[in-house]
C-alpha cells in the first residue's frame, strides 16, 4: 500500500511539473495537439500509479518525451504559417455580411444549433445582430457585431474617465501578502494600523480581503460582514 502511495506523489507530481512547463492555457483554449497530449498524459500517468509491476521509469519517460513534442510542434507553429495551418487549423469565418456560409459549417462539421449556441454564449440572439462570426482553432467563436448592436463604450459616447487602475491585494483570508506591500508602497504597519481605526474589534484573521490601489482607495471585506471602500486613505 505504501508504495502505491509513494507511486501516485511522484506521478502526481511529475505530472504536475509538466502542465506547468506547458503553460497555462483553460482546456477550451488548447489548440487540437495540445489537448491530443494532455488525454495522452493523463492515460499515461494512471498506468503506473495503479500497476506496481510497470517501473515508475516507464511512466515518467513517454512523459517527459511528449512533453518534447509538444515544443517541437508549438516552435513548429510559431516559425512556419504553413505548419500552423496543418497542425492547429485556420479561422474560418462561419457569418459573412451574406448570412451563414453553409460550406464552411460542414467544413467544420458544425450545425446550425452549434453556431446558435456559441453566438447566445457571447450575448447575440439574432443573425441580424452579427456582420462578422469567425470559427477559431480552438473551437470558440469570435463575434464581431453589427455597428448598432455592439456595446457602447466610453470612447463611442465621448466620454471622460479617469484612467483605470489595479488594486493590490494586501490581505487574503486572514493573512497579509508581504510580497505585494513593496508593490503597494506600504508596510505591515499601515495594514495593522488601519484595521486597527476601521476594522472595529476584528483582528487580521477575520478580513476576508484587503486591497489599495495607487489613488488611496481601500476595499475591505471581513469574513463575516459586508464590504467597505474608504478612499484617499494615504492622504489621512
Amino acid at each position: 500500500m505504501l508504495t502505491i502511495i509513494l507511486r501516485s506523489i511522484i506521478i502526481y507530481l511529475i505530472v504536475l511539473f509538466v502542465f506547468r512547463i506547458m503553460g497555462k492555457r483553460q482546456l477550451g483554449q488548447m489548440q487540437p495537439f495540445e489537448l491530443v497530449l494532455t488525454l495522452i498524459i493523463a492515460d499515461l500517468a494512471t498506468i503506473p500509479m495503479a500497476e506496481i509491476a510497470v517501473p515508475v521509469l516507464h511512466g515518467v519517460v513517454p512523459l517527459f518525451t511528449l512533453v518534447i513534442l509538444h515544443f517541437l510542434l508549438t516552435l513548429l507553429t510559431r516559425v512556419s504559417t504553413k505548419m500552423s495551418g496543418i497542425i492547429s487549423g485556420k479561422p474560418v469565418i462561419v457569418i459573412n455580411n451574406k448570412g451563414i456560409d453553409y460550406k464552411a459549417m460542414k467544413k467544420l462539421n458544425i450545425t446550425i444549433d452549434d453556431i446558435f449556441e456559441a453566438m447566445r454564449g457571447l450575448g447575440f440572439f439574432s443573425l441580424d445582430q452579427v456582420e462578422y462570426a469567425i470559427m477559431e482553432t480552438n473551437g470558440k467563436l469570435s463575434v464581431l457585431p453589427k455597428a448598432e448592436c455592439a456595446p457602447a463604450t466610453n470612447e463611442s459616447v465621448g466620454a471622460k474617465v479617469e484612467p483605470a487602475v489595479i488594486p493590490v491585494n494586501l490581505v487574503s483570508e486572514g493573512k497579509i501578502m508581504k510580497d505585494n506591500l513593496p508593490v503597494a508602497g506600504v508596510d505591515e504597519n499601515f495594514v495593522l494600523d488601519f484595521l486597527k481605526k476601521n476594522a472595529g474589534k476584528a483582528k487580521l484573521k477575520d478580513v476576508l480581503v484587503m486591497t489599495i490601489d495607487k489613488n488611496g482607495l481601500v476595499y475591505l471585506q471581513l469574513k463575516t460582514g459586508s464590504k467597505q471602500t474608504f478612499e484617499n486613505v494615504r492622504a489621512a
